[in-house]
């Protein structure tokens, strides 16, 4: 492809609100270009990197005995009230109507509708196990969309599903999906991690998620050195703390004006912030109060928050509700005198702790010298704590690590999630009718692409790897108007393509400086200058990630590029 005649364009200037350097290049590198928020085009050298991507997964979907399907991206209303997540998915759901009053969702993620595939076609052990996948366009209305590709309301994304006659049968296929993610990754040349997960939204057994390293990720990923466990830090289990020994004191009142803030708090009375037992207060679907308590010096995770109250649908009460459920004000929230329409649950970290600061729902005021037991009663303990680093292992105990982490790839054992409301069912060799138990494995494509350049990058611009480079070769002529320089470049070009090396032949009327310059953005793994050098019968060969540059015979460059880029594949 000559360059002169392709539709890439880049720009010389940051992108203005680009935080992430896949978000920063992409967009400066003419990858993409942002229609609205979250919501991104691919120019044609996007779409070829787009489909690198698609096809190292292809090949390793179809490796692994899957059949790819193509579904649809309006899915009717009545498959999702079959199972109940209409009302149960949330926020992110974009749902509209028909002229004739029907629902429909654009599908974030497509379990109903496979199923109902499968159930109208699948009746009979014979016909399992099944493993069906596609590509398609997804759609999440998020609430926060960043970082370009990372994070969009509209992205691409594979999508795999197992149908299996029972637990072990499912756990194979699950497995096997692991080995394959593994392989996918590994030839897209992005480190990942395999971590344990929430089921979420999507529900079932268990499910693992494969992330990356980045601190653009936003994940919080907790991992062990010691023992090389890794979970989704909204998953880590933090236990009861031990009981401390210490002789209950005189419970005391304490007026505290001003201390809002477990800092100003701790500061007033001149003590450690886990020796405070902090309140926080939500409204449950708009209405329904719940009060978590936890220990001052630690955060309430908000994901493990929805895990208990099995919905997303809680807020933070406003200080009008506050005042009006308890007459106080944040700040000085407690367990005390509630009204019965509070449920009140106790974090795990507060456990066992003696002779504490707490509030009791009186403005300005505190309690000192509190205990449990005797001065309030302690039920419904559950983890509702952020995990930190330094917390416990809760495989080993060892110390934990914490990182952020961008979600790649994430895989589900559904069990019967689905095909038990859908009444997805086959009949056993006995003839009785049994529900199919399912897998689902996703992996971002898109997002894929926002993974590599994460990891491959430099102050220049993008170093793509080979596999998934929108070309492999950056052909320069650096100056045009020379006829020698220009017939190499013209004969190069024709024999680049004989040859199967994929080229992109930069003929453009700029000074080298600015081609160059290109080169290092767009990031092709290989550039062939054609310069000065060809009165002497050599060309100049650049290696974008190792950075050598090597003088090569004009009548082999291409030979020895070829052997260079096929190592680079295998």
């Amino acid at each position: 492809m000559r360059w002169s005649r392709y539709f890439w364009h880049t720009s010389k200037e940051d992108p203005a609100d680009a935080e992430a350097p896949s978000h920063r290049l992409l967009l400066k590198g003419g990858f993409i270009k942002q229609v609205s928020a979250g919501v991104y085009e691919l120019t044609p050298p996007g779409v070829r990197v787009l489909r690198k991507v698609e096809q190292v997964v292809r090949k390793e979907m179809d490796r692994s005995g899957a059949q790819e399907v193509l579904l649809t991206v309006l899915n009717p209303g009545e498959l999702w009230k079959e199972t109940g997540r209409w009302d149960l998915y949330g926020r992110e759901l974009f749902t509209l109507k028909d002229r004739n009053g029907r629902e429909y969702c654009l599908g974030p993620t497509h379990e109903e509708e496979i199923t109902d595939l499968v159930r109208s076609y699948v009746s009979s052990y014979r016909q399992l196990p099944l493993l069906l996948y596609q590509i398609q366009v997804k759609f999440r209305d998020e609430k926060r969309p960043r970082f370009g590709l990372i994070r969009g309301r509209e992205f691409i994304m594979k999508d795999a599903y197992s149908f299996d006659q029972d637990e072990l049968s499912a756990l194979l296929s699950y497995e096997n999906m692991k080995f394959a993610y593994e392989r996918i990754f590994k030839k897209l040349r992005i480190s990942t991690l395999m971590v344990e997960a929430s089921v979420g939204a999507i529900g079932g057994v268990s499910s693992h998620e494969f992330v990356t390293l980045t601190p653009y990720g936003e994940a919080r990923v907790a991992h062990c050195p010691n023992c090389g466990y890794a979970g989704n830090a909204e998953v880590v289990k933090l236990p009861r703390a031990q009981e401390r020994e210490e002789e209950p004191k005189p419970l005391t009142e304490v007026e505290t004006p001003g201390t809002d803030t477990i800092e100003k708090l701790s500061s007033f009375l001149g003590v450690s912030a886990d020796r405070i037992v902090k309140a926080v207060l939500y409204l449950v679907e708009g209405t329904e109060p719940v009060m978590f308590l936890i220990r001052g010096d630690r955060t309430v995770d908000e994901s493990k928050v929805e895990a208990v109250l099995k919905t997303e649908n809680f807020r933070l009460a406003e200080d009008r509700e506050v005042w009006e459920l308890l007459r106080t004000r944040k700040g000085f929230i407690g367990p005390f005198n509630l009204p019965p329409s509070v449920k009140l649950y106790w974090d795990n970290s507060t456990y066992g702790l003696k002779n504490v600061v707490i509030a009791f729902n009186r403005p300005d005021y505190h309690y000192i010298n509190a205990n449990p037991g005797r001065d309030y009663q302690q039920e419904r303990f559950v983890d509702v704590c952020q995990v930190e680093e330094g917390d416990p292992c809760p495989k080993c105990g060892a110390p934990l690590k914490i990182d952020r982490g961008l979600e790649l790839g994430h895989i589900f054992l559904l069990g019967t999630r689905y095909s038990e409301p859908m009444k997805a069912l086959y009949r056993d060799p006995e003839g009785r009718e049994r529900p199919i138990f399912m897998g689902c494995y996703g992996i971002g494509i898109s997002r894929c692409i926002s993974a590599v350049v994460e990891q491959y990058h430099d102050e220049k611009g993008i170093k793509w790897p080979t596999p998934v480079a929108p070309f492999e070769l950056d052909l320069i002529c650096v100056n045009p108007t020379d006829p020698q320089q220009k017939e190499v470049a013209d004969r190069l070009y024709l024999l680049a393509q004989q040859t199967g090396i994929e080229t992109i032949y930069d003929d453009r009327d700029e000074s080298p400086g600015f081609k160059f310059a290109d080169a290092d953005l767009c990031g092709f793994p290989y550039r062939l200058v054609v310069g000065k050098k060809v009165k002497e019968g050599k060309v100049e060969l650049q290696d974008r990630h190792r950075g050598e540059r090597t003088d090569l015979d004009i009548d082999t460059a291409l030979e020895h590029l070829k052997t260079l880029i096929e190592k680079d594949k295998s």
